[in-house]
């Protein structure tokens, strides 16, 4: 008679990558908690966890040593905020300068990238990591435009490099579109310029037109993706935008 062989153990689950599913539940964006699990900060079932890790819902995962709890997925909310000139997107500052947090309401927030201080318009905020990882990362190349003001007169040659591509300490860089604001407008010291980036790196807008041996002298954000800086959003003022919108513009 031919023995029985005992079955053969059951598979566990993969799982979701650790940075992913912290940052579903809202303990921050990827790209923070991916620091976190490299400066040893995160561990699962009782060991610290290494980058690239999977894990599962009902795991015991800790930061800093706190259990944290993962509900179930949900819909992030997302707010859009007007930013004015002098706050910082930052949660404190050792000056004491105002930050956009501080206008907020409850919640855990996230900021999508970032306005510089002397910069305003619009500033999408979410409380899912998850959302602001895909709102933010480059292969979306979800598009950012700008009103900018702009000190010294461009030459057509200057434009058409600026769509071409200048190299910036970062790397190559260029304007998805740029255009006059009005080009009815007579020419003078200061000019107005509607830009297009496909991207979100720091001050890039700025750098672009230096490049150029041109000067910013104000920018404004005006739409992130399809969302737009409302009209009647008056700087300092945040609005939340319900789930149907944010499905159907994201």
């Amino acid at each position: 008679m031919r023995k029985k062989q005992p079955p053969e153990p059951t598979a566990r689950p993969q799982g979701e990558r650790l940075q992913k599913l912290l940052a579903a539940a809202g303990h921050g964006s990827r790209r923070e908690i991916e620091s976190w699990i490299e400066a040893g900060r995160v561990s699962v079932s009782g060991r610290t966890a290494r980058l690239g890790e999977r894990a599962l819902r009902g795991d015991e995962i800790a930061i800093d040593g706190k259990p944290v709890r993962l509900a179930a997925a949900r819909p992030g909310r997302l707010l859009i905020y007007h930013k004015p000139v002098g706050e910082l997107v930052t949660r404190s500052d050792p000056q004491g300068r105002p930050t956009v947090f501080s206008r907020l309401p409850p919640g855990r927030w996230v900021a999508v990238g970032r306005l510089d201080i002397n910069s305003s318009g619009l500033l999408l905020l979410t409380d899912s990591g998850e959302l602001a990882n895909r709102l933010m990362h480059p292969r979306y190349e979800i598009e950012r435009e700008y009103a900018v003001r702009v000190q010294g007169t461009l030459s057509r040659e200057d434009l058409e490099k600026l769509a071409r591509g200048v190299h910036l300490d970062d790397g190559a860089a260029a304007f998805a579109r740029i255009a006059l604001a009005d080009e009815r407008t007579a020419p003078s010291a200061n000019r107005w310029y509607r830009v297009v980036l496909g991207e979100g790196r720091k001050r890039e807008v700025r750098r672009l037109f230096e490049a150029v041996g041109a000067r910013v002298s104000r920018l404004i954000r005006v739409r992130y993706g399809s969302i737009e800086l409302p009209r009647d959003l008056a700087p300092g003022q945040w609005r939340e935008l319900p789930n149907t919108v944010k499905l159907q513009k994201l």
